[in-house]
């Protein structure tokens, strides 16, 4: 078996904060139960025993909401301790969580330091802009919480990135919010796509993300980003590093650029299994991790046809230039088939715009490496 990589739920999709294009909040909102609660801690020990037992080398447990920490410390305390406890084949366990970042104080921090835990930490840049669409349940903004929490991160050394969610908003401000991160050596640096809610037309909300917006966003942050790696400034972006390890002939660590879903175990907190993150709703369920061995999780999945309906081509991106770097994205960014263009990525007219625009940059910064003429 291969190295297994579960996403596990542990408060559902409660949350301490209403952010006004919350992902998980819309995919609730279309789903029989909204959320399953807090997680117990023999389902939290269903899902470390038979991953561990079912994995082969290495075993990664990223934990996400909703809000994870809200299932509290003591939770994650008897997740290590249950890890060591199951980890029979002395497998390389790896530990990641994605967090808001407000409820992180000196003792989480802690615990996150000694245990290595990857802590990504979710923060859309300079306070107005962080402000706009991540606030509380009373409203108000909560960038001054993240940055307490992320100070806390500092002090005791622990392993962190931020990860911004790229709005309209954001795609206007990139730069800024850019230099905002360069200020306060936050150079781990993530940016996804805002998803625009389920169902409805794209590009209708105030944060929606247009291909237009997107390309501008891109571009501009590239760059920066050039500009500083050219000077010789350590600072990692997923998307740009991604980029640079295809055109080293490495598969991506990112699975939305591989072309094809990767196996993915993404769990509620009931124990109920999902092929993916974006994919949580009712007619995607492959399972149960209290009730089915992972073996039975599996064959649902290829039941499913999920991985299958990914790995479509569409016509445009056979004769695209750019398809061995684009791969047409992920799975939740492609057209319906409502659209004339189904299966091709929203995105595509902003990828080929970047492209053009950043691929002869790109390819200078990794040639000392390889000689890259593919472009």
């Amino acid at each position: 078996m291969p190295p297994v990589n579960v996403l596990i739920k542990p408060a559902s999709s409660s949350c301490n904060l209403r952010c006004g294009y919350c992902f998980y909040h819309d995919e609730a909102e279309n789903r029989s139960k909204k959320s399953y609660g807090i997680m117990s801690e023999e389902t939290l020990e269903s899902i470390i025993r038979k991953a561990l037992e079912y994995a082969s080398g290495s075993c990664t447990f990223g934990f996400q909401g909703g809000e994870p920490l809200l299932a509290g410390l003591d939770f994650f305390k008897a997740a290590v301790e249950l890890q060591k406890k199951h980890n029979t084949k002395k497998l390389a366990v790896h530990n990641a969580l994605q967090t808001n970042g407000t409820l992180i104080d000196d003792e989480w921090a802690a615990f996150f330091a000694e245990n290595k835990f990857l802590i990504g930490v979710s923060i859309d840049g300079f306070q107005d802009l962080h402000d706009l669409y991540r606030y509380d349940a009373k409203g108000d903004g909560t960038f001054k919480a993240v940055m307490r929490g992320i100070d806390a991160l500092k002090r005791y050394k622990a392993e962190f990135n931020v990860l911004t969610v790229v709005t309209a908003q954001t795609a206007k401000n990139i730069k800024k919010a850019y230099s905002f991160f360069m200020k306060n050596g936050l150079v781990y640096q993530q940016y996804i796509p805002c998803l625009d809610p389920i169902g409805q037309k794209k590009g209708t909300e105030r944060y929606s993300l247009t291909p237009e917006l997107y390309a501008r966003f891109l571009k501009d942050l590239f760059d920066v980003w050039y500009a500083d790696r050219a000077e010789g400034k350590f600072v990692y972006n997923r998307y740009f590093e991604n980029l640079a390890g295809i055109l080293l002939g490495y598969n991506p660590e990112s699975c939305d650029m591989y072309g094809i879903c990767q196996a993915q175990y993404a769990i509620e907190a009931d124990g109920s299994v999902y092929p993916c993150d974006f994919y949580m709703l009712d007619g995607f369920c492959i399972g149960n991790i209290n009730r089915d061995s992972m073996e039975a999780i599996n064959q649902n999945r290829i039941k499913s046809g999920f991985i299958q309906r990914s790995a479509y081509v569409p016509e445009q991106c056979k004769s695209c230039k750019w398809m061995p770097v684009c791969r047409n994205g992920c799975q939740r960014y492609r057209l319906g088939a409502d659209s004339p263009d189904a299966g091709l990525n929203y995105y595509c007219k902003a990828y080929k715009e970047f492209f053009t625009y950043a691929m002869e940059r790109l390819i200078e910064l990794v040639r000392p490496r390889s000689a890259v003429s593919r472009f």
